[in-house]
């Protein structure tokens, strides 16, 4: 039997096969170069960039949790002039698509740094994050109130015609509401989910674990809470879907194509084991061709009853 066709079109942006990284989990590309061929990579998605260069949130900033890790590493970054300077020359060694995930403190900030990047041919598709839980200015609002969150989607909309993947929040009453809102307002496609804001507490110092108090929580620990998610938007928008949330072998990504995901990404699995979106790649390929299907898409959305 051939091999199976695993392409999956985003607007514009075509991808070789459909497995990218998390934002915020793969830095910028050189951080994983050693560890991982880029070059097999369906696309890289990039830590966030703002207009401005960002330092991030004070340490400690990251603690292990059963299962899971909590983040509020704050999206230290070099701003948008920045990462064209430093990253984008790196990139262009691939022919992988690289996906550029964007926020900022104001509404304006979104429409900002897409007029710094856009003339980049090397730049594919932007993800747009509405949902971090770690940021104080704001961050969380966006993505949770309907209104505002379409207004930061048509502004960015109005800046570029490559794609645009809004990032959903995962603490939102109704996930389909807001997947439609996203297409209506001109996306290409959803990310869903980013971390939960979650937090612990050293019973020792009586303090939280975090500098920041609270923060996002991650790794395998919210997977059934994200493939409901998928599930769930998958039958309110015709929107591809990008899955992430605990991925860490192919069966937990074959569970994401069934719930409705076009795609997914890998992220805390990174930081165990840098191979782990290779694996997958070629764990898919493998799922496909013992199962009989000879193309991805004949997968997506089969457990929907």
């Amino acid at each position: 039997m051939s091999n199976p066709n695993v392409e999956i079109n985003i607007g514009s942006m075509s991808m070789k096969n459909p497995v990218t990284v998390a934002s915020g989990t793969f830095g910028y590309g050189p951080e994983y170069a050693e560890l991982v061929d880029i070059g097999k990579l369906g696309a890289i998605t990039v830590k966030g960039i703002s207009p401005e260069e960002h330092i991030g949130n004070a340490t400690p900033r990251t603690y292990e949790t059963s299962n899971g890790m909590l983040n509020a590493i704050g999206l230290p970054g070099p701003g948008a002039k920045g990462f064209i300077e430093k990253y984008i020359p790196f990139l262009k060694n691939y022919d992988t698509p690289v996906i550029v995930n964007i926020w900022g403190k104001t509404h304006e900030d979104y429409g900002r740094v897409v007029e710094l990047l856009d003339d980049e041919d090397n730049i594919h598709a932007y993800e747009i994050n509405l949902s971090c839980p770690n940021i104080k200015e704001g961050g969380s609002a966006f993505g949770t109130d309907i209104s505002t969150f379409s207004k930061v989607i048509k502004l960015v909309r109005s800046k570029t015609k490559k794609p645009i993947i809004p990032k959903l929040a995962p603490n939102v009453s109704d996930i389909g509401s807001f997947a439609k809102a996203a297409e209506d307002a001109g996306s290409d496609a959803l990310a869903i989910m980013n971390s939960y804001p979650a937090m612990a507490i050293n019973i020792k110092t009586k303090l939280p674990t975090l500098a920041n108090i609270s923060g996002g929580l991650s790794g395998p620990a919210i997977k059934p809470i994200a493939v409901k998610l998928v599930w769930d938007a998958y039958k309110s928008t015709s929107l591809p879907i990008i899955g992430m949330g605990g991925i860490f072998n192919t069966n937990d990504a074959i569970e994401f194509f069934l719930a409705g995901a076009s795609a997914i990404a890998i992220g805390t699995a990174n930081f165990i084991d840098p191979s782990t979106a290779e694996k997958v790649i070629n764990g898919i390929n493998h799922y496909l061709i013992k199962n009989g299907y000879t193309c991805i898409n004949e997968l997506i959305g089969q457990a929907q009853t």
